[in-house]
């Protein structure tokens, strides 16, 4: 699956006293793209040049980059680039540069835009949607050490949790996982546990949340 932006970064490095300033955003459309990139524009008004690139859908189905005025193949597609390399689609990128008076041929454009790029996907917050099922865990109080431990030594994703007659556990898990955890969840508990299927998703990990999404 190809990955996205959860959370969008900012770079900047200068290179023989040009300044270049990256900012990268999620989006979903084309007019979410350009309303960023004449945000950007807007903000940086007396730069030189705002170039930018940007890709949408999960096959990279609109792809578009500028050189906003560098010389042809300096600054789009380096920028674009980045992102293809990295696997990032619903995301745009505008680099924005403050020309410090010395020309740094093509190759030093190149570099400088994708350095600029490279350092704001550093700082942003990239995550990658999996097939998972979301199901919960019902037990009675006896069993709730256990299980706890052993979703926190297993790394097993609890989204919320309810505590009333019973105990119940909301959980995603990797659909191809999914049997081989019912079965460590259904010995553990000697076939106490109460488990059902909620319903088949996409999530995500981001930072220490879990995303999850309605699969198409």
């Amino acid at each position: 699956m190809p990955k996205s932006i959860y959370s969008g970064g900012s770079f900047e490095l200068e290179e023989k006293k040009s300044r270049f300033i990256a900012h990268i955003e999620p989006i979903t459309t084309e007019d979410e793209a350009t309303n960023f990139i004449q945000t950007m524009k807007k903000q940086y008004y007396d730069a030189r040049h705002n170039c930018y690139a940007f890709v949408i859908g999960d096959n990279s189905e609109i792809v578009r980059s500028s050189d906003d005025g560098e010389p042809s193949g300096t600054a789009g597609r380096p920028i674009l680039e980045v992102l293809t390399a990295e696997g990032v689609t619903n995301a745009v990128c505008v680099v924005t540069r403050y020309f410090g008076g010395t020309l740094l041929g093509t190759g030093g454009l190149v570099r400088a835009y994708q350095g600029a790029t490279k350092g704001a996907l550093n700082n942003s917050v990239i995550i990658e949607k999996k097939e998972g099922i979301k199901f919960s865990v019902s037990c009675d109080y006896t069993d709730v050490g256990k299980l706890q431990y052993h979703f926190s030594s297993k790394d097993i994703r609890v989204l919320s949790s309810d505590y009333g007659a019973c105990v119940s556990f909301n959980i995603v898990v990797e659909s191809d996982s999914f049997e081989a955890i019912k079965k460590d969840l259904t010995e553990l508990t000697s076939g106490r546990a109460l488990i059902k299927i909620i319903e088949k998703c996409m999530f995500a990990d981001a930072d220490k949340d879990v995303l999850v999404y309605p699969k198409d």
